[in-house]
């Protein structure tokens, strides 16, 4: 269905920036889920000539299925911790277990925050239009997190934007987020990889040297003019 995130970026791109015109929104601020989110939410960001940010989230896996979100953890002064309940249950899961998880997945978000970003000061979703892109939702743990943490920081509106997703998952998303744009919402779905020609898992120097060229071109343009028709 996608090459690869780049290109399934750029469509989502052209249906966002509709869809935020339809409701009015000039100045959004982009927040890619790294790091397969990193590549979608660039060319997000270009096409909307919006500021590109990280939000670092962990996906807590489910004991003995480690692909499975049982839950998952959002950085920030009080961390956003978010649990699916049903799966949390069904596999067996355990408050001692999913605190251990969360600490570990803590430190790997503080071990992210140091390779991706640097010194970099991140951008406030306070008082914005706070959009977050991924590459693809399966259970919808971690982009439940991500909003719940923009909102918790004072963002003015959330916008989820993702290239695929179920159907099923769409619906329920639209209860966390003001406004979801999917490309795909298939009724039938085991896995966001089908869906791609190229969905190689990315590397940490990956993710770096994509965000590091963005945020060099865009730190030698001229003002951002906003979303644009």
């Amino acid at each position: 269905m996608f090459t690869n995130r780049s290109e399934a970026g750029r469509l989502l791109a052209d249906r966002l920036a509709d869809r935020l015109a339809e409701v009015h929104v000039l100045d959004p601020v982009v927040y890619a889920l790294p790091r397969g989110g990193v590549p979608v939410a660039i060319e997000v960001a270009r096409r909307l000539r919006a500021p590109l940010d990280l939000i670092l989230v962990r996906k807590i896996g489910a004991p003995g299925y480690p692909e499975v979100a049982m839950g998952a953890v959002v950085d920030g002064a009080s961390p956003q911790l978010i649990v699916n309940e049903d799966v949390f249950t069904a596999t067996g899961g355990d408050a001692v277990g999913l605190a251990r998880a969360r600490h570990r997945e803590l430190a790997e978000i503080e071990r992210r925050r140091i390779r991706y970003l640097g010194d970099r000061p991140q951008i406030s979703p306070r008082g914005r239009v706070a959009v977050i892109v991924d590459d693809g939702l399966a259970t919808g743990a971690t982009a439940r997190a991500a909003l719940a943490a923009v909102k918790r920081q004072g963002a003015a509106m959330t916008v989820l934007a993702i290239p695929v997703a179920p159907a099923d998952l769409v619906e329920e998303m639209r209860q966390y987020a003001d406004v979801v744009v999917v490309l795909e919402a298939p009724r039938e779905f085991w896995a966001i990889g089908p869906f791609y020609t190229d969905f190689h898992q990315l590397s940490d120097d990956e993710t770096v040297a994509l965000l590091q060229e963005t945020w060099a071109a865009a730190d030698a343009s001229p003002p951002s003019g906003g979303v644009t028709e």
